[in-house]
């Protein structure tokens, strides 16, 4: 019952599955424009025929080329593939009306793409001058082939599977061997769950399943169980759903002298083993000339059917081709058949084991075993193709790695996405599995994430990896990077947040992307080889991003998805997870087993670039940063990028009174919403932001409380500790510089970057390592020609007028608000200037100094702050005072003598009077600052203000190109109908 309950939910599921990529091409087809498609990658235009010939199996193969005599010597960029289904059309377009017939790729090259034929229409030839479109396909034979398999199994009867049916749909219990002989293993390198795993898959009678981590082994485990059973005489097929595993296994158990056959096409093939495909061993064979002058003469006969122009001859060819094609498919037969039985091992993809391909010619009951590696990835229907043929199965994979790759989410969620090794330790648990614990791939710091998250903590780093670090690698000197196996960077608060491609329905940023490219810059300089770091992203967008930015430099370095990488490993790995929003969306990225894939493949170090606040809003990505927050280095993107506004850095007019207060408020809130400041190993983060976990129980929520707030304590404490220090560096003139001792950590250094930055001072990070420090400057862009004394920053200071005690100040004039620390910094860029000017004339106007300067670089005349900085400590008070009134009731800016006494504005960014033509700040020069301010805003608040924008009401200029392409193609089609009724009014 349980049996033909899967089978018919089974075929349903698939042929919704089948549906859904049917209707994705035919989408393609009818809505985008062939040029489109070609951009894609999908579709190849007006091909030429090459060449023609009959390969294995009669299969005509055609290979087809860019027009070479117009100059096209390489196809486009294209994303076909050997084993891709295609469909050969006319150069009237890609419609079902157009369609000549399809085919499999054999083989792509830059210059050419082979495509063999199976069923061509007799007398069908293909016009050697003519042109053809080739477009990509939904995978019709895999679905057959499934479908087949499925059918199969719901009629199975009296046939070598029967036992192992019943147990895999819990109709009777596994059992093993009583008397388990002694194992002598081939490899005397393997652990101890290696070893148990191969014992008990070779006393077990029908099904051992075994779970592979990553980097533990699990290709090594299955070859030892291959030849285990061909030693014991047991003839076996092993599967696996994708060429690469395959080919690997194949590598693998050559090595080891192992009689093996590889099927499929060789042009499917890694070129190293290619010699041992049945193409290439029926080549050797005895047969193998007598089968060569067949198809010569195949081909002979085709060519002459061409020249001849009567009927009668062309019948005598065609009976002559279908008498060669009947020897040359009987000759063949006997061939494969005997290089079948002879080989101990086949090997060939899930659905490669098909009954329509080379194992129709062997007996049911030819093997005795059926291994299927990486099963996890594959659907359950495919693994049934081959199970079929077998009275035992062993399985590998791991189940907590990524789920077969599947196009309808409706589907997934029905349970197509289910592999079998999953659901058959739900059925009967750990009884039939054994799992490998001792991994070779990572430091002990990336693999104790995933044992604690995804192998309930029973991973073990091998001796020989577990310290092992990227300085530790030839060549490769020790700097910080290199010397930390757990790096994040932290992006919360920083503004970069995530941006949307509509039409892609795909994610990116750009900030991640600068960030990523930073780090692989402080690699490669220490030495790590390109070839050894990987990039990896979640989104395809996000890919194409950093490849624009990355590939032209590193041209080895891969920058691939996640799913793209499975099964992969590299020394260094960064890992870009890209969502950073105000909802706390993570979308995708929620997929645990997707997560565990990309951090697992790091060696010896792993950097992961993330918004915390937007990603610890799910628990599983959450452990991930808790755990590299307690065990690794934690840096702010402000280390890396220098001019980002904090997300919570606002500066308001409004209030100048309480200016110093409140920006030493908001950063204070910045720090306590500061998620990722880098804390000591075995040190608390501070947590903060929105935690949306419910914390069970009164007491353990009191707990919290008092944890956060004297964390937050600290965090207060230790910010007003700094700001002190650099309020007594910024009083004492002597000192130049303060630079903060390298104990300091990251969290540290962030506090004082943002201090400086309030301030209005130079913050700097120096060294490497645990010699990293960060200093605090002055910003001096033209060295004063000598420090000013005490007494004469004393007179500086009396020459500024307070507006509300000197009533000659208009109202408008607001000195107070500009801070003290800012007049310094104007009068020592400016003293030089000064005095340099007042030698020359020895005593003019105020104002005309700081006009004249202001007819070089700025746009914008002097200010009130500007002439009271740039004032010698002898100038009149009276000429100063009527200097900053008349520079401050005309505009401010340059060549402009508008009144601002009674209609004027005040910029926000600069401090300044504007008549109302030149008040906008990206007039005046304030441009850049007025978009960061806005940007801040938008990111903290989510609201875009009046005028910010006005909807463009326009068509998109792309979808008026389309509906235009449309109209043309649906005008086209109309056309051609027409002729063709006049055709048929004319016959």
């Amino acid at each position: 019952m349980a049996l033909e309950k899967f089978v018919s939910t089974t075929l349903e599921l698939l042929q919704e599955e089948r549906e859904a990529e049917i209707e994705e091409t035919r989408i393609w087809q009818e809505n985008i424009s062939l040029k489109d498609l070609q951009n894609k990658g999908v579709c190849l235009l007006k091909l030429q025929i090459g060449s023609q010939s009959t390969g294995l199996y009669g299969r005509t193969v055609v290979v087809l080329e860019p027009r070479k005599h117009l100059g096209f010597s390489s196809l486009p960029s294209n994303s076909f593939g050997p084993g891709d289904i295609v469909g050969l059309y006319d150069t009237t377009g890609c419609t079902a009306a157009s369609q000549i017939c399809t085919g499999i790729v054999t083989r792509v090259s830059q210059a050419s793409v082979s495509v063999a034929f199976d069923d061509l229409k007799d007398g069908l030839s293909f016009d050697t001058d003519g042109l053809f479109n080739l477009l990509k396909l939904a995978n019709d034979v895999t679905y057959k082939r499934m479908k087949n398999a499925l059918n199969a199994l719901n009629g199975y009867s009296n046939g070598p599977a029967g036992n192992l049916i019943n147990v895999l749909f819990g109709d009777a219990k596994p059992s093993s061997q009583s008397q388990p002989n002694a194992v002598e293993f081939f490899n005397s390198n393997l652990d101890d769950s290696q070893r148990e795993a191969v014992s008990f898959a070779l006393s077990q009678r029908e099904l051992a399943v075994i779970h592979g981590p990553p980097g533990t082994g699990k290709t090594t485990t299955v070859v030892e169980i291959i030849l285990q059973a061909v030693k014991q005489g047991q003839k076996v097929l092993c599967c696996a759903p994708s060429n690469v595993a395959v080919d690997n296994l194949v590598e693998r158990l050559a090595r080891c002298k192992a009689k093996v056959l590889r099927l499929g096409h060789p042009a499917r093939l890694l070129e190293s083993i290619q010699k041992h495909s049945l193409d290439a061993i029926l080549a050797q064979s005895d047969t193998a000339n007598i089968i060569a002058d067949i198809r010569k003469d195949i081909d002979k006969a085709f060519a002459g059917m061409k020249k001849m122009q009567q009927k009668g001859e062309r019948v005598n060819f065609k009976r002559e081709i279908g008498e060669l094609r009947k020897e040359l498919k009987s000759r063949e037969a006997t061939a494969i058949t005997q290089i079948l039985k002879s080989a101990n091992v086949v090997l060939s993809t899930n659905t490669g084991a098909c009954d329509d391909g080379p194992l129709k010619f062997l007996p049911a009951e030819h093997f005795d075993w059926v291994v299927i590696d990486e099963c996890a990835q594959a659907l359950e229907s495919s693994c049934w193709i081959a199970l079929l043929r077998a009275r035992k199965c062993i399985l590998a994979g791991d189940y907590k790695q990524l789920p077969p790759t599947i196009k309808s989410q409706k589907t997934a969620s029905k349970g197509l996405s289910l592999s079998l090794m999953e659901r058959l330790i739900q059925m009967y648990g750990d009884s039939v599995v054994r799992m490998l614990t001792v991994q070779y791939r990572m430091n002990s710091a990336i693999m104790d994430w995933a044992s604690k998250e995804m192998y309930q903590g029973r991973l073990v780093a091998h001796s020989s990896v577990e310290k092992h670090l990227l300085k530790d690698l030839t060549g490769v000197t020790c700097v910080e990077d290199t010397s930390v196996p757990l790096l994040l960077i932290d992006t919360a608060g920083c503004g970069l947040s995530e941006m949307e491609v509509t039409d892609e329905q795909s994610k990116g940023n750009q900030g991640e992307v600068d960030i990523v490219e930073l780090h692989i810059k402080a690699l490669t300089e220490a030495g790590v080889k390109a070839k050894d770091i990987a990039v990896i992203a979640p989104y395809n967008l996000q890919v194409d991003l950093l490849r624009q930015k990355l590939s032209a430099r590193h041209p080895e370095l891969e920058i691939k998805s996640v799913d793209g990488f499975q099964g992969r490993e590299k020394e260094a790995v960064v890992l870009s997870l890209v969502r950073s929003n105000r909802k706390g969306e993570v979308g995708f990225l929620a997929e645990d087993r997707r997560i565990n894939v990309a951090v697992t493949r790091a060696r010896r170090h792993i950097a992961v670039v993330c918004d915390t606040q937007t990603v610890q809003n799910h628990a599983f990505l959450k452990s991930l940063i808790d755990h590299m927050t307690k065990f690794g280095e934690v840096r702010t993107a402000f280390e890396y990028i220098q001019d980002i506004v904090p997300q919570n850095y606002t500066r308001d007019h409004k209030d100048t009174k309480t200016a110093s207060a409140s920006t030493s408020s908001s950063t204070k809130q910045k720090v306590r919403d500061q998620p990722s400041s880098k804390v000591k190993q075995g040190q608390k983060k501070p947590t903060g932001g929105s935690n949306k976990e419910n914390i069970a129980g009164s007491e353990k929520h009191t707990k919290s409380y008092t944890s956060s707030k004297i964390e937050q304590e600290q965090n207060e404490s230790r910010y007003a500790e700094i700001r002190q220090q650099v309020e007594s560096f910024m009083k004492g003139l002597n000192q130049r510089e303060l630079q903060f001792p390298s104990s300091f950590n990251s969290h540290d250094r962030l506090l004082v970057h943002q201090i400086a930055e309030e301030l209005g001072l130079v913050h700097e990070s120096k060294g490497e390592g645990s010699d990293r420090s960060i200093t605090v400057s002055r910003p001096l862009e033209s060295t004063p020609a000598e420090e000013p004394t005490h007494q004469e920053e004393a007179q500086e200071e009396e020459t500024v007028p307070d507006p509300q005690s000197d009533p000659s100040c208009p109202p408008a004039l607001d000195l107070k608000s500009l801070h003290l620390e800012r007049m310094k910094r104007e009068q020592q860029k400016r003293e030089e200037n000064a005095q340099q000017k007042k030698q020359q004339n020895h005593n003019p106007p105020a104002h005309s100094q700081s006009s004249k300067k202001a007819k070089g670089k700025n746009r914008t005349k002097a200010g009130a702050c500007d002439i009271a900085a740039a004032a010698a400590p002898d100038d009149d008070f009276d000429t100063l005072i009527s200097a900053v009134v008349k520079a401050d009731s005309v505009c401010s800016f340059v060549k402009c003598k508008a009144s601002v006494l009674t209609l004027g504005q005040l910029c926000l960014f600069c401090n300044r009077q504007y008549c109302l033509s030149h008040h906008i700040p990206e007039v005046h020069g304030c441009g850049d600052k007025a978009k960061s301010h806005a940007r801040m805003r938008i990111s903290k608040e989510g609201v875009l203000y009046a005028g910010s924008g006005k909807k463009d009401k326009s068509m998109d200029p792309n979808k008026k190109a389309y509906l235009q392409r449309k109209l043309d193609s649906k005008l086209k089609d109309m056309a051609s109908q027409r002729k063709q009724k006049a055709k048929e009014k004319d016959s």
